[in-house]
Protein backbone atom coordinates (compact mmCIF):
# COMPACT_ATOMS: atom_id res chain seq x y z
CA UNK A 1 0.00 0.00 0.00
CA UNK A 2 2.87 2.40 0.57
CA UNK A 3 4.47 1.91 -2.62
CA UNK A 4 0.77 2.46 -4.51
CA UNK A 5 0.86 5.99 -2.16
CA UNK A 6 4.49 6.56 -3.51
CA UNK A 7 3.93 6.03 -7.11
CA UNK A 8 1.14 8.19 -7.00
CA UNK A 9 2.84 11.26 -5.48
CA UNK A 10 5.79 10.49 -7.80
CA UNK A 11 3.59 10.96 -10.32
CA UNK A 12 1.62 14.35 -9.27
CA UNK A 13 5.32 15.98 -8.91
CA UNK A 14 6.08 14.68 -12.64
CA UNK A 15 2.93 16.64 -14.14
CA UNK A 16 3.82 19.77 -12.44
CA UNK A 17 6.57 19.46 -14.64
CA UNK A 18 5.14 19.07 -17.86
CA UNK A 19 4.55 22.30 -19.95
CA UNK A 20 1.08 21.82 -21.15
CA UNK A 21 0.54 23.11 -25.16
CA UNK A 22 -1.62 26.18 -25.14
CA UNK A 23 -5.20 26.32 -25.95
CA UNK A 24 -4.61 27.54 -30.03
CA UNK A 25 -1.93 25.00 -30.52
CA UNK A 26 -3.80 22.26 -29.68
CA UNK A 27 -6.54 23.81 -31.91
CA UNK A 28 -4.08 24.09 -34.57
CA UNK A 29 -2.75 20.85 -34.67
CA UNK A 30 -6.03 19.16 -34.25
CA UNK A 31 -7.21 21.25 -37.81
CA UNK A 32 -4.01 19.97 -39.52
CA UNK A 33 -4.86 16.15 -38.18
CA UNK A 34 -8.41 16.09 -39.27
CA UNK A 35 -7.32 17.79 -42.67
CA UNK A 36 -4.59 15.67 -43.48
CA UNK A 37 -7.03 12.07 -42.66
CA UNK A 38 -9.48 13.49 -45.34
CA UNK A 39 -7.03 14.23 -47.61
CA UNK A 40 -5.55 10.55 -47.06
CA UNK A 41 -8.96 9.36 -47.15
CA UNK A 42 -9.77 10.96 -50.38
CA UNK A 43 -6.73 9.42 -52.07
CA UNK A 44 -7.15 5.98 -50.94
CA UNK A 45 -10.56 6.45 -52.04
CA UNK A 46 -9.52 7.37 -55.30
CA UNK A 47 -6.54 4.28 -55.80
CA UNK A 48 -9.11 2.18 -54.54
CA UNK A 49 -11.91 3.37 -57.28
CA UNK A 50 -9.54 3.03 -60.37
CA UNK A 51 -8.06 -0.07 -58.64
CA UNK A 52 -11.69 -1.62 -58.77
CA UNK A 53 -12.33 -0.02 -62.14
CA UNK A 54 -8.73 -1.61 -63.54
CA UNK A 55 -9.52 -5.03 -62.28
CA UNK A 56 -13.52 -5.09 -64.08
CA UNK A 57 -12.14 -4.03 -67.15
CA UNK A 58 -9.75 -6.71 -67.39
CA UNK A 59 -12.61 -9.18 -66.24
Amino acid sequence: MKKLFKYFKESRQELKKVVWPSREAVISSTKVVIISTVLVAIFLGLIDFLLLKGVLFIL
